[in-house]
């Protein structure tokens, strides 16, 4: 089978610019509405906003790969890392951390130059442990495995979706890309021709796919991927703040994201499918961070509104529960037994939690009454 980077002309990539108008318009649009609508709104000096963003993209990115966090530890190794107040937080998760720490470092330090020490850090610290689940693996390094397969099935039935360049070859493939990185990098002051770089969007997913293909590490090589798109995009729209989810959208529509990665690995140099399927993924997640937005100003004014309130550690938790639900969101309403069940502590101790915070106008109670009664978060109005 001849993949991608086994034609004449890699990695010199093609695309058809006339197929690509309508798609990179309407992404252009949208995000000049949404960048438009952040800064009139004040949402871009709102740490609040930031953390969300950081902890739907943190986890959505590890998802896509099928690691799962615990959303509570991943709330609070980021707040803690943008020294936002922590205590009566959960444990960190020490997997979470190392994968947050290249997000935020590929988005807040996206002016700085991408070296090769800086990529083979970011893979370190995806497995602090050195293992990938049960299996040990070089980190920090390129791969030496030869071949690098991605399959799928069972042992005995495996299926190849795709064959990774060999070992050997990664140095020379990475310095390529190192190189057309830094070609396009509208802050790179060496910068030759301009005119002749992509676009910043279409940079965005050429890096994603450039990088995914080559596919220099034996594990991670997803979440690092997606961690230079937001870079490049924190480069294309000159800010280190993401108020939208690219890898959330990515999670949604998993099954097609695979599917044409492995069509234009397997295709010729010319990625404009690839390109589009990218430029409408990031249209999409643009629109889907409109409820997102939305949730976070709630979030937002709620704890400016209760800024003052003495809250345990317990309490505290099932508000932030209850506040990812969204409006109207958690079901069933809330009643002494889930809040046993989401802290651990007797129903006594519940009962009291859920008056003291109905007394502070926190939480409402239901029409019901007796034993059957559930309460409400009260959200605040922004509308």
């Amino acid at each position: 089978m001849r993949y991608i980077w086994n034609l004449k002309g890699w990695p010199n990539f093609k695309w058809r610019n006339d197929e690509m108008i309508n798609a990179l318009g309407k992404a252009r649009l949208a995000q000049g509405k949404l960048l438009s609508r952040i800064s009139s709104m004040g949402l871009d000096q709102n740490q609040e906003s930031r953390t969300e963003i950081l902890i739907e993209e943190t986890i959505k990115t590890a998802a896509i790969e099928g690691v799962l966090f615990d959303r509570e530890s991943v709330r609070s190794s980021i707040v803690r890392k943008l020294g936002l107040p922590s205590a009566d937080l959960k444990r960190p998760d020490r997997n979470a951390e190392g994968l947050i720490d290249v997000i935020i470092d590929a988005e807040e330090n996206y002016k700085k130059p991408l070296t090769l020490s800086r990529i083979k850090s970011w893979q370190a610290s995806l497995f602090p442990a050195g293992y990938s689940g049960l299996k040990k693996i070089v980190t920090g390094r390129w791969r030496q495995e030869n071949p690098m397969q991605v399959v799928s099935g069972p042992i005995g039935r495996e299926k190849v979706h795709y064959e990774a360049p060999p070992g050997g070859q990664i140095p020379f493939e990475m310095k390529l890309f190192l190189n057309w990185w830094k070609k396009g990098n509208p802050f790179n002051p060496a910068r030759a021709n301009k005119k002749k770089s992509p676009d910043g969007l279409l940079r965005a997913g050429i890096a994603h796919f450039y990088f995914v293909t080559v596919h220099p590490f034996e594990d991670g090589n997803g979440r690092i991927a997606r961690a230079l798109t937001d870079m490049a995009l924190a480069q294309d729209e000159n800010t280190a703040k993401r108020y939208y989810s690219m890898s959330g959208r990515i999670m949604s529509e998993r099954k097609s994201y695979y599917e044409i990665l492995e069509k234009s690995q397997k295709g010729s140099l010319d990625i404009t499918e690839w390109l589009l399927w990218f430029l409408n993924c990031y249209t999409h997640s643009i629109q889907d961070s409109e409820a997102s937005i939305r949730n976070i100003i709630k979030k937002s004014l709620f704890w400016q509104k209760h800024s003052q309130s003495a809250l345990n550690k317990n309490q505290r938790k099932v508000i932030n529960r209850l506040l990812d639900a969204g409006e109207g969101g958690f079901e069933g309403g809330l009643t002494t037994m889930k809040y046993v069940g989401m802290t651990k502590v007797s129903r006594a101790t519940a009962y009291r939690d859920i008056s003291d915070m109905v007394q502070k106008n926190i939480l409402a109670a239901g029409a019901q009454k007796g034993r059957n009664v559930s309460y409400e978060l009260i959200f605040p109005s922004f509308d």
